[in-house]
């Protein structure tokens, strides 16, 4: 491993006049994130093994092609697909397998990529001077063990101790790692993994986006029998962080009409583009946030704050639109209006937006707003502060808040700690 090098640009020490908080980079785990603190009797459930000369990640003994490379000695260089928003909408130009373009070209993987100090040596270069910390190996966890939910507790709680010991939970007052929380064996079980994580620090969670695989079946977070979990994370003010990945459904059923299997395989998909374009799309972060607020959780705990990140930014408008609609057809259906809930609890992440200022016209305020790179991913930002010059055409306080005070002042730190 090593440092930066040729393999990608960015503008070193882009002087802004406010700070920057990242809503979406992203850490290569080590090969032993997963199995180093792993209970003896779930040894086995985690392997690394060889298959024609490659190394696979085989969960219970079976192969996932999710991650094309699980230990991460080659990455796609950062912002790989050429998604410069700078230069338009932020559509795919170059290298995205799963629109048939030409196949991503690869780097090795660097130190910063993998340990808290050169990544934190390599944010200040780039100007960064907060981000949140997504695993990446992680979104291929539990949805590929819905059937036990103890494995998935077990595992998650695995790789938050990984978490913990190898970047911290918060590092530097500057890189804010996301641990996870998996309702799937109960509140009792969730509310302990919280306890855990709160009291070393976190002031974030990532919760997966998709209907909760416990032992009497599959079922919203946000029905109310997960109560006790909610009421402890508003006492605690953590926020919940929802992060785009194996949510699981829409993709195997993509996947099943493609004839390729249920894996979902988002990096290297190899069934056909024309058909996924044209195809109805269903939508994780939609039906999430339709569930936060359909299934009356934001009511119940109305200091609750949502941040899904790493949904492509065309989503938003016509859930609001949605949400605008079916208050005024159906008012009785809802306790409050669901404009405002969303307005409230929801912060929104402007991923590939070229036009931050169309969302503030819709009425969702700019302390709801936040940039995000996806940082190293492919699919993100090779540069990721060139999102400033998307929104310098706003007002500069405005341009601080999406830049990095949203999120500040939702996790209560920078100008905003207690």
């Amino acid at each position: 491993m090593s440092g930066p090098g040729e393999d990608f640009i960015y503008v070193r020490e882009r002087r802004l006049p406010y700070t920057t908080f990242d809503a979406d980079n992203h850490l290569y785990e080590t090969r032993d994130a997963l199995t180093k603190f792993l209970p003896r009797e779930y040894e086995g459930v985690i392997k690394y093994v060889e298959v024609n000369g490659r190394t696979k990640l085989a969960i219970r003994d079976k192969i996932s092609e999710y991650i094309p490379n699980p230990t991460f000695a080659k990455v796609a260089v950062p912002g790989g697909y050429g998604r410069d928003i700078t230069k338009g909408s932020g559509k795919p130009t170059a290298g995205d397998p799963r629109l048939g373009l030409a196949k991503v070209r690869a780097m090795p993987g660097i130190d910063a990529f993998f340990d808290p100090e050169p990544r934190l040596a390599l944010m200040k270069d780039m100007g960064i001077d907060r981000t949140l910390l997504w695993p990446t190996l992680a979104s291929v966890l539990e949805g590929r063990v819905a059937d036990d939910p103890d494995v998935a507790v077990a595992v998650v709680h695995a790789l938050n101790q990984w978490m913990h010991e190898h970047w911290s939970f918060v590092y530097s007052d500057a890189i804010y790692a996301t641990p996870i929380i998996s309702l799937a064996a109960g509140n009792d079980r969730a509310i302990e993994e919280l306890e855990y994580v709160s009291e070393r620090g976190a002031k974030i969670f990532l919760l997966r986006i998709a209907p909760v695989p416990t032992w009497k079946g599959r079922k919203s977070f946000a029905l109310a029998e997960f109560d006790p979990f909610w009421e402890r994370v508003q006492e605690l003010d953590l926020v919940v962080g929802m992060h785009s990945g194996d949510g699981d459904d829409p993709q195997r059923y993509m996947n099943e009409w493609d004839g390729i299997g249920s894996d979902p395989l988002p990096f290297a998909h190899p069934g056909s583009p024309a058909f996924s374009k044209l195809a109805v799309e269903r939508s994780l972060v939609q039906d999430g946030v339709a569930s936060i607020i359909g299934h009356g959780l934001a009511t119940r705990f109305p200091k609750l704050k949502f941040m899904p990140v790493e949904f492509q930014a065309t989503w938003i408008r016509p859930f609001v639109q949605r949400l605008r609609a079916a208050y005024e057809e159906s008012p009785v259906l809802f306790d409050e209006d669901p404009f405002e809930v969303f307005t409230r609890n929801i912060y929104v992440h402007t991923f590939h937006e070229p036009d931050p200022k169309g969302l503030l016209d819709m009425g969702i305020p700019a302390d709801r707003l936040m940039f995000g790179s996806d940082f190293p991913h492919p699919e993100g930002m090779a540069d990721p502060l060139a999102y400033s010059e998307v929104v310098a055409d706003l007002p500069e306080e405005t341009q601080a808040l999406i830049m990095g005070g949203t999120i500040e002042k939702a996790m209560n730190v920078g100008k905003y700690a207690a």
